[in-house]
């Protein structure tokens, strides 16, 4: 368990034209900059570099085009920063410049499965990395999935790809585990995994939650995508017992939701 002290904000900045909440908002390396200075400020811990939309039926981008969109971003932040940059990716060569660039953190929503040389450069390097969990692709993930037992399944997942890195030689402890909130998940799978994170966080040392503004708020709340950032927080601060780590769009609304959280810890 952890504790909302030591709970880490990871601030997302979607540098691509279609992400599913702020694509082509910050999709210029001007609008980008700012956005990062934003988001320190606010109080992000750590920064999530994305240069390809994993929203339900994206359409993939080459690496070429992906590269071409963060690592500009990740050389502008390192530039003034040194917070804590993680890389969005699933390709390796992606993953290997934007380290180069000066990433710290690998956040793979495939969990090493997309590209068969993403294992070696994890393998290659000291750097944590994300792995999440995700029923299909992002093309087809939300047509209809099914589980037995969500909970177990993504649990039995995580576990066996941390074997399969474990295998490679990678320290368990660089690895942090995501249950993949909205990604070929309902809204009852979804509510299931966030209420049982304890049980998928004994995998693993460090859990990452992403639920920043999902379609199932949505669905709970009737609020469009834009208006959810207030129930993220709700949700956020549910969670701080078990999270390490919270990936929001609106860092100071979570930030805010977290000291009331550590206060009511305190009194």
């Amino acid at each position: 368990m952890t504790d909302a002290r030591s709970v880490r904000i990871m601030g997302i900045l979607n540098v691509t034209p279609d992400s599913f909440s702020d694509g082509g908002r910050f999709d210029s390396l001007e609008a980008a900059r700012a956005q990062a200075e934003k988001l320190i400020s606010d109080g992000a811990d750590i920064l999530d570099i994305g240069g390809e939309s994993t929203r339900p039926y994206a359409e993939p981008v080459s690496s070429n085009e992906e590269l071409s969109r963060v690592v500009p971003v990740i050389e502008a932040i390192r530039s003034v920063s040194s917070i804590p940059i993680s890389i969005d990716t699933y390709k390796a060569e992606v993953a290997r410049q934007a380290l180069a660039a000066g990433a710290d953190i690998i956040n793979d929503v495939t969990a090493l499965q997309g590209d068969p040389d993403m294992i070696d450069v994890v393998a290659g390097c000291g750097n944590d990395v994300i792995i999440m969990h995700m029923q299909g692709t992002p093309g087809s993930m939300q047509d209809n999935p099914r589980y037995d037992n969500v909970v177990a399944e993504v649990k039995a997942f995580l576990q066996e790809r941390i074997a399969y890195m474990g295998a490679a030689g990678i320290d368990p402890a660089r690895i942090i585990i995501d249950p993949g909130i909205g990604f070929g998940k309902t809204l009852s799978h979804n509510l299931q995994l966030l209420k049982n994170l304890d049980q998928l966080a004994e995998s693993a040392h460090q859990i990452l939650l992403g639920h920043s503004r999902k379609r199932f708020l949505g669905d709970i709340t009737g609020l469009a995508t834009e208006d959810r950032d207030g129930v993220s927080a709700v949700l956020s601060a549910l969670c701080a017992a078990t999270a390490s780590i919270i990936r929001v769009h609106d860092v100071a609304a979570t930030r805010h939701a977290l000291q009331v959280v550590e206060a009511l810890g305190q009194a």
